[in-house]
């Protein structure tokens, strides 16, 4: 059974940077895509980023490209999100999830066709302003 474990989340001011991990355990990383969502209170479930297993491609949301970064590291089974100059509005529980296949992830018509099979707990993200 594939398991998916977040961390990282907490308090932060706006400006500020915080790094989420999702560590995977009873399945090797590198045969998933991951990826990340995000759900504020009161709004639907939003994707910000994936990191693709066949090439490791990645996909970021409009709002959040060029301040969030995506990577992977199989040999620790983990895969990170790292969130620089964040706002308020990303204030949010974030998921990361896990599609298995070989998949290659770099629009978001495909994020949104993935069936993300296995998913993580959250963590949440508070940005103060």
């Amino acid at each position: 059974q594939v398991q998916l474990v977040e961390s990282g989340g907490g308090l932060v001011q706006a400006g500020g940077s915080l790094r989420l991990s999702c560590e995977v355990s009873g399945s090797t990383l590198n045969s998933y895509a991951i990826g990340w969502f995000r759900q504020a209170p009161g709004k639907a479930r939003e994707a910000v980023s994936s990191i693709s297993s066949l090439d490791e491609s990645t996909y970021y949301a409009d709002s959040v490209r060029g301040r969030f970064t995506i990577s992977r590291d199989n040999d620790k089974k983990t895969a990170y999100l790292e969130m620089n100059r964040l706002k308020p509005e990303d204030t949010a529980v974030y998921y990361c999830a896990a599609a298995p296949g070989r998949i290659r992830i770099t629009t978001a018509e495909i994020m949104a066709k993935v069936i993300w099979m296995f998913w993580g707990q959250g963590t949440q993200v508070t940005v103060s302003s």
